[in-house]
């Protein structure tokens, strides 16, 4: 072949350059180079931006192959398996649409507007298998976006139909299978038979497609019933219903109108504010209750929580004394290391539970007690000099990450106890299709964080981020359904609000750095949402703690 028809690319899996046919795809090129630590290719990275496999090459590039054990190649998986169950349920019920809401138990959790009764079920299920078995392929095609929103109103696709007509695109790229065509903010697999592991299930009024566990691909991950967190779910459709938004679409229609998206912060704190109220109120009721647990995952609104809900236990007549959970840190030597022999700060053992428990309990009988105080300059706790003491009409507020395992207060009586999960639980869709993940929600926040209070870039924010993740997963979601209530901290508006100071952030971000593949994804979408201003935020708002003009002190 002659050396202009070629083209050289440098793959990041083998650490090697190939001269390889100019056209050629992603898949082409896999079975060319057959890199030994990935088996089944689910996308891949050309100059660090996520693509599909059939994604063609006509430039010298970087590539770098993924499978399921990333986070977007499980995300691949994921929607694909999707569509499948899409395409069967409209072949199963033409006029049954389906949403897809939210993860539950590594799962995602799907509803439709129809009853479906056991037989319903059996013959969906059966045509996903039928779909699968076919190794039907899903194809993309890049067509005019105003073609693409006149197909998608024939197909009754209403949530994509609002959500592209704003994007301000001359062209969009939508998948067909079988004939069927749906839309997809990320890349599909090659064909369906490449969905060889999974589970169909009910679950509650909805259904659940349960996905592989990405370190042990041939598995699924145990099943771990999430009712309470379901109860979120469920609250947030409620309040979804009486704004008027469940989709970025219908949120855009609004945000261009001024009085209407003034309506829709002001009905979207409000209900916050019931809801924490109602908190307060239940607290009241509850004589027993003496210590109130706050936890929840990274940039999901703790600590403005605790403080709002400090202010409306005040006017319950009940006087909240807030302690540190960082104060009761190990000193230094006797920190717990992690697989790397680097202090493990994020483990329970890294606290003196021991300590904690007999100051609470000296306190809840009445006794006065001095408080510790963490010095992390010398990594050693000092004393404070701060005594405690409880009136009978006093109550103790404790926040962090451990709060809700049983493990850190297991010698305080369960009746004195409320816990309360506090997480950003993204409950407002792309589309009907496309629901936005918490974690992208609660990453936008930190991001606009890190970089307002501390000094730190997108690009260190988003390499830090897999690493708070696991954190996450080990010490704080297995306990989530220990909490006696729930409280989302996530705003149907917010993401247009941090939209304008999160895109010059992530814009920022060179495309030579592993970290560019998410802030691409992240631009990606916010291009979907049009922005709004957040002068009328309330200065109580959560939002405030990221965004900046917070009357509270953090």
């Amino acid at each position: 072949m002659a050396q202009d028809k070629l083209v050289k690319i440098y793959c990041v899996n083998t650490r090697q350059y190939v001269d390889v046919p100019i056209g050629s795809t992603l898949t082409d090129i896999f079975n060319i180079i057959h890199p030994t630590d990935i088996t089944l290719p689910t996308n891949g990275k050309v100059n660090n931006v996520v693509v599909d496999m059939e994604y063609a090459i006509y430039n010298n590039q970087d590539i770098e192959f993924q499978d399921i054990t990333s986070d977007s190649g499980l995300w691949t998986y994921a929607r694909s398996l999707f569509f499948v169950l899409s395409k069967a349920l409209k072949d199963i019920l033409p006029n049954c649409p389906i949403r897809s809401e939210c993860v539950i138990g590594f799962g995602i959790f799907c509803r439709t507007n129809s009853d479906i009764t056991d037989d319903l079920f059996k013959k969906i299920d059966a045509r996903m298998k039928e779909i699968i078995g076919s190794d039907l392929p899903f194809v993309k095609v890049t067509t005019h976006t105003q073609d693409a929103i006149e197909l998608f109103k024939q197909h009754n696709h209403m949530s994509r139909v609002n959500l592209l007509k704003d994007r301000k695109k001359i062209y969009t790229s939508y998948y067909m299978l079988d004939g069927e065509p749906d839309y997809y903010y990320g890349p599909l697999l090659r064909s369906t038979g490449l969905l060889r592991n999974y589970a169909f299930e009910r679950y509650h009024d909805g259904l659940l497609l349960r996905i592989p566990n990405p370190r042990k691909p041939d598995e699924l991950v145990p099943f771990v019933k999430q009712d309470k967190m379901l109860e979120v779910i469920n609250e947030q459709k409620q309040w979804q219903e009486i704004i008027g938004i469940s989709t970025i679409g219908e949120l855009n229609v609004h945000s261009q109108l001024k009085r209407n998206i003034a309506d829709v912060i002001n009905l979207s704190e409000a209900l916050q504010e019931k809801k924490i109220a109602k908190i307060a109120e239940t607290i009241k009721n509850q004589k027993d209750i003496r210590l109130i647990l706050i936890a929840g995952p990274s940039s999901s609104g703790k600590t403005t929580f605790s403080k709002r809900l400090r202010v409306q236990l005040i006017t319950e007549g009940i006087i909240p004394y807030s302690i540190s959970m960082d104060d009761y840190f190990l000193d230094r030597a006797h920190t717990p290391l992690d697989e790397k022999g680097d202090y493990d700060f994020e483990s329970i053992y890294a606290l003196d539970i021991q300590r904690l428990q007999d100051d609470i309990n000296a306190l809840l009988a009445g006794k006065e007690v001095e408080l510790p105080k963490f010095d992390f300059t010398t990594g050693s706790r000092v004393q404070s000099e701060k005594r405690l003491k409880l009136g009978d009409n006093s109550i103790l507020i404790m926040e962090g990450i451990h709060g809700l395992n049983p493990e850190l207060t297991r010698a305080i009586p369960k009746k004195n106890k409320y816990k309360i999960f506090v997480s950003a639980l993204t409950t407002i869709l792309l589309d009907y299709h496309n629901f936005i993940p918490s974690t992208d929600n609660r990453l936008l926040r930190r991001i606009v964080r890190d970089y307002k209070y501390r000094n730190c870039s997108a690009e260190e924010t988003i390499r830090r981020w897999p690493s708070v993740l696991r954190g996450e997963i080990k010490w704080i979601i297995p306990y989530q359904e220990e909490a006696d209530v729930m409280f989302n901290s996530a705003l149907l508006f917010e993401l247009a609000g941090l939209r304008t100071q999160a895109l010059p952030l992530l814009e920022a971000v060179p495309e030579n750095v592993p970290e560019y593949s998410e802030a691409y994804r992240l631009r990606k979408f916010l291009n979907y949402i049009l922005p709004i201003k957040i002068d009328g935020l309330p200065p109580t708002s959560l939002l405030r703690e990221f965004m900046g003009g917070s009357t509270f002190t953090y």
